[in-house]
């Protein structure tokens, strides 16, 4: 399954430089920023939150496709897409960062956040037995997502440095597969975690 590779080379790719970087109690550094007056925290420690945030924020998909299941509501809601890209946005602009970007990695996030509830939609149509149970309150998953939201936010605009340099992907690529390993992502999560991270490098 393209899942399942996409996986399989996160984890292959990322494990031996995220070993290098964080593991072993053996510090190796990271190629030197152009600048290093201009960064103040390591390339890698600016990529890792945003890898974490993004899957706090995938973890919300859960909740809401639990909230639509059953529901007839849609999992694609263009003016709730619209509302939180035009806040993000305003966000950004407020902090003194860069609208188009933050709104390019938003738009993978909620795209992300889109392949896990239609999985999730799909795994519970085929065995009911699994489907949930207790349907979340919708309003109060968004405000965890707004919460989120607004870290994920300020993530983007300090880890600019590290996200416009040349080795980006890769040390995006280890931030990533450390975080899949810590939250102990299934298959689908972490195939999502690889899409929510599309737009953050270059």
């Amino acid at each position: 399954m393209r899942v399942a590779s996409s996986v399989g080379r996160l984890l292959a790719a990322g494990g031996v430089a995220a070993a290098l970087l964080v593991g072993g109690g053996t510090a190796v550094a990271a190629p030197a920023a152009p600048d290093a007056r201009a960064v103040s925290v390591s390339p890698y420690a600016q990529l890792r939150p945003l890898a974490d945030l993004s899957a706090r924020r995938l973890a919300t998909a859960d909740l809401v496709a639990a909230a639509k299941y059953g529901t007839g509501s849609p999992i694609d809601d263009p003016a709730r897409e619209r509302q939180v890209l035009d806040a993000v946005a305003r966000q950004a602009e407020q902090i003194g960062a860069d609208p188009e970007t933050t709104v390019r990695i938003f738009r993978d996030q909620i795209e992300a956040n889109k392949v896990v509830q239609r999985a999730l939609h799909r795994r519970w149509d085929a065995d009911p037995a699994s489907a949930p149970t207790e349907r979340p309150d919708l309003a109060k998953v968004r405000e965890e997502i707004n919460r989120v939201n607004g870290e994920l936010v300020h993530a983007i605009a300090a880890s600019e440095p590290a996200r416009t340099a040349p080795y980006c992907r890769g040390l995006l690529t280890a931030s990533t597969a450390v975080v899949v390993h810590e939250r102990r992502l299934d298959a689908l999560h972490a195939g999502a975690l690889v899409r929510a991270s599309r737009s953050v490098c270059g």
